[in-house]
């Protein structure tokens, strides 16, 4: 009996032990009401430990690195070989694909298993909690998460989002919080409001914020004068980053001191898909200014052929006063001269009755 016992105290001590160093963690998913829908969005990883660009590029399976260098606001020369610093912030881009009422990235990233990996351990070490161990058995099929082998092949969730809010198209960022932190400042750092981050994230009070956690902050994007019909419709650029976009032949960037308007140029490098960047019906974000105007060239977006503009006119003449000032002092001058001639007909009659 004395055995049995010391056996089912292990037993239970061991159940205990793992149930604190692997809790089962909510869903880290963000809500997403479209079907099949895709979109780009960003996660803003704090590295655990140094690292690079080049291996964060591999670890997050982000095809370019240059999509690293425009989300992070880097210059285009920025070597592969750039430091990250432990705990430091980097956005990393992706896939977003919307079903079932939540939002993970698409098929992307891939982990490959290393000996003594375990689901919890991958979740919360190397992916910083924007995955929990459940989501990662789930989409992958794994019936019995302790018999991951190394080499095995995982697909990463990702949270993500691809919906409207408050009836505008905005780039969802998955924004871990720091313990510390409060939904008022994170409102104001990202440009939002407390009552949105509050619904976004099913949270019914600021006190439910938790550290540690993924939140979807909603980063509204620079208005343009893109076409609808344009190969990279819609084009959302957030604060402090740029895109280069017509196969390579144009950078914008979006800046809130240019009141969230995109900014485009020619990028001058050179372009992908064509033999060479096509003319276009005016310079990209060229500007000409008059005696009561400015006009400026917009990108308009692109084909498979050539380059759209559209030439914006913004007035700056002082705005004219209601009404027609000649017009008014005129029917005015009338008036006096009509009143006088009635005055005088009035003093004429006196005088001779």
């Amino acid at each position: 009996m004395g055995f049995l016992h010391l056996l089912l105290l292990t037993l239970f001590s061991l159940l205990f032990i793992l149930s604190v160093i692997s809790p089962t963690a909510e869903s880290a998913s963000f809500k997403c009401s479209g079907t099949n829908q895709t979109c780009q969005s960003i996660i803003g990883y704090v590295s655990p430990n140094t690292t690079t660009l080049s291996a964060l590029r591999t670890l997050f399976g982000v095809k370019r690195l240059r999509s690293l260098l425009e989300v992070n606001s880097l210059p285009l020369s920025t070597s592969p070989n750039y430091i990250v610093s432990a705990n430091q912030t980097i956005k990393i881009p992706f896939t977003c694909l919307c079903a079932n009422g939540t939002g993970v990235s698409n098929k992307r990233p891939i982990y490959t298993v290393v000996k003594n990996d375990f689901l919890y351990y991958i979740a919360a070490d190397i992916f910083t909690n924007f995955v929990t161990d459940d989501e990662i058995q789930a989409v992958n099929g794994i019936i019995n998460a302790s018999l991951i082998q190394p080499g095995q092949k995982l697909w990463i969730p990702l949270p993500c989002s691809c919906d409207e809010v408050d009836g505008q198209m905005v780039i969802h960022y998955g924004y871990m919080v720091p313990s510390g932190a409060i939904v008022a400042q994170i409102a104001e750092t990202y440009g939002t409001t407390v009552e949105t981050l509050l619904s976004l994230n099913n949270l019914s009070s600021p006190s439910k914020l938790m550290a540690d956690e993924p939140l979807d902050v909603p980063l509204r994007a620079c208005t343009s004068s893109i076409n609808t019909t344009s190969l990279d419709y819609p084009l959302l650029v957030s604060n402090g980053t740029y895109v280069l976009t017509a196969n390579n032949c144009v950078q914008c960037n979006c800046d809130a001191a240019n009141n969230y308007t995109l900014q485009c140029k020619p990028s001058q490098l050179n372009a992908t898909n064509w033999p060479a960047c096509p003319s276009t019906e005016c310079l990209i974000g060229n500007t000409t200014i008059s005696s009561c105007s400015i006009t400026s060239c917009d990108y308009a977006g692109y084909t498979s052929q050539r380059i759209l503009t559209a030439l914006e006119t913004l007035s700056t003449c002082p705005a004219a006063p209601p009404g027609n000032v000649a017009s008014k002092i005129n029917s005015e001058g009338w008036s006096f001269v009509l009143a006088l001639a009635l005055a005088h007909f009035i003093l004429y009659y006196q005088h001779f009755w």
